[in-house]
């Protein structure tokens, strides 16, 4: 299968904020690729260094050490910088921070309009980019009128906009309530099921994570893990030993397991959990 994304001995480290002072080690020799047209969730505590590895998959950031390649392209490479950057879209944390016009049909164009897309080709982008993300009937709204995880909505169909191969969202439901959550989280199923495109979730809410094709645990700047949700959250204790929650189910589980009950850890949704209790009740 194709990497969109491949990490090849990649260390970071953030310059001394002071003359003659010591830089911050990030990450060392770290290896990580992600294939076309997954979903890939990265989880971690806070200030483990996945924003930091996030940031190098499109050239905002780049190796102190290592190589890090874009759909096979060096992200060191000046002359491929703009390339990389249209392939790999990001999404930020606050929406507010990407949302740069006064109608929300006019801030999704911003980008195409920059990369010098023909306005009919842009009218095809930004109808189709809101309305992947249920935002169709807002287009002539204004974006400060609209709830956070609409906003939310709205930054992704402008990165949508672009045309990526790649987008990578950068703890995009941190400031949202459950609603907005909800919402944002449909939205980036739905891109990565309609459009095929590769999905890259930073994050740590473990709920997020339950359908990804693929969960890469960090901590203190390694890969602790790395496979299907299925496989990583039965670790518990690992995961638990690195600062991080599981999902409630898998709590649940965990904790009738230590009484006794032999049921799985690995009914990750709310329906098959129930039915893993019910089956371990039946039969005990």
């Amino acid at each position: 299968m194709e990497h969109a994304i491949e990490a090849k001995g990649l260390s970071y480290l953030y310059p001394a904020q002071e003359e003659g002072g010591k830089g911050v080690q990030v990450f060392e020799n770290l290896d990580l690729t992600v294939a076309q047209g997954s979903f890939v969730v990265i989880l971690g505590h806070n200030g483990c260094g996945k924003s930091t590895l996030a940031k190098h998959f499109n050239a905002i950031l780049l190796p102190s050490g290592g190589k890090v390649y874009v759909y096979g392209k060096d992200t060191a490479d000046e002359q491929q910088l703009i390339p990389i950057r249209r392939e790999v879209g990001m999404v930020f944390q606050n929406p507010d921070n990407q949302i740069v016009a006064n109608v929300v049909e006019e801030d999704v164009a911003f980008a195409p309009e920059n990369l010098g897309v023909e306005p009919k080709e842009i009218r095809r982008r930004v109808d189709e980019a809101l309305k992947l993300v249920g935002m169709y009937k807002y287009r002539t709204h204004a974006p400060h009128l609209l709830s956070g995880g609409q906003k939310q909505r709205v930054a992704i169909a402008g990165v949508i906009a672009m045309d990526p191969q790649c987008i990578v969202l950068d703890e995009p439901t941190a400031m949202l309530d459950p609603r907005g959550r909800r919402e944002v989280l449909e939205t980036i199923r739905r891109i990565n099921r309609d459009r095929r495109a590769t999905v890259v979730l930073i994050t740590h809410h473990m709920r997020e994570a339950i359908d990804a094709d693929r969960v890469v645990v960090m901590s203190e700047g390694a890969v602790v893990a790395d496979g299907t949700p299925k496989a990583v959250f039965p670790q518990v204790e690992l995961l638990r030993a690195v600062g991080l929650d599981v999902p409630e189910t898998t709590g649940l589980l965990h904790g009738l397991r230590q009484a006794g009950l032999d049921v799985p850890l690995d009914a990750l949704h709310i329906k098959d959990c129930a039915q893993a209790i019910y089956r371990a009740i039946k039969s005990s």
